[in-house]
């Protein structure tokens, strides 16, 4: 059997045999559910030289999305057997990015656990859905709205450019250098002593980035990338009153 061109829409029907598989070579990625988290991630996957696996039950979609991934699907996520005959029980990674409806999210959340993916990532749109991901097993929880809120709540405070949150209580942010780290070198300020931060990177006017030195000069103008503990990460760069 010929493999489909990118993009080939693969409708599913009772009599339509097993669709080609993504060959595995290169690092593949299925997407389940291809709404505006899904498909936004899925494109994004594609942008990035990665083969993506669509799969959703909305005609419209589908076709949306034919041309722009490796290969879509229509067909329905919740179906073990189905997912089987898609061969996603042997892709890479598998992202669960159907979020509103909660009962399809967690019986394909289990599904792909049954299967043993190496990496599964799922969407949750509330806290006991992300609790029930989690308790079935799902590593990467993703509540993308909460996320969003919450980083956009300390950009609004003032004082950081950037905020990322890699575990609850460590996060980097990208700010302006307050006015005690400027003008002397870092290894003579000692901030990590003093403040509990470390000054990892640097842009200058000129808009290149580059690692800090104990030599480096922070100035008014640059931007920086301050990592650390939250609480005091965030003393470091909101604006002194």
């Amino acid at each position: 059997m010929n493999t489909p061109r990118k993009g080939r829409s693969l409708a599913r029907s009772p009599r339509a045999g097993r669709p080609p598989q993504l060959p595995r070579k290169a690092r593949t990625v299925a997407v389940i559910g291809l709404g505006r988290f899904g498909g936004a991630l899925a494109l994004e996957l594609e942008a990035q030289r990665t083969q993506v696996l669509g799969i959703d039950l909305d005609e419209d979609t589908v076709q949306s999305f034919n041309g722009l991934l490796t290969h879509v699907v229509r067909a329905d996520g919740t179906r073990e057997e189905t997912l089987r005959e898609l061969g996603v029980d042997e892709i890479d990674v598998v992202v669960v990015g159907v979020g509103n409806d909660i009962e399809a999210s967690i019986l394909i959340a289990s599904r792909l656990v049954k299967f043993g993916n190496t990496e599964i990532w799922a969407k949750a749109i509330t806290e006991p859905h992300a609790e029930i991901l989690g308790q079935l097993g799902i590593t990467h929880v993703i509540r993308p709205e909460h996320d969003m809120g919450r980083r956009t709540a300390h950009l609004v405070r003032g004082g950081m450019l950037d905020y990322l949150e890699i575990e609850d209580d460590f996060v980097m942010v990208r700010t302006r250098p307050p006015e005690a780290a400027q003008d002397r070198p870092l290894g003579v300020l000692g901030l990590r002593e003093k403040y509990g931060v470390t000054v990892v990177a640097v842009r200058g006017p000129d808009g290149a980035w580059q690692h800090t030195t104990a030599q480096t000069v922070l100035y008014a103008e640059d931007e920086i990338i301050v990592q650390g503990y939250k609480d005091a990460t965030e003393a470091f760069c909101l604006p002194r009153t």
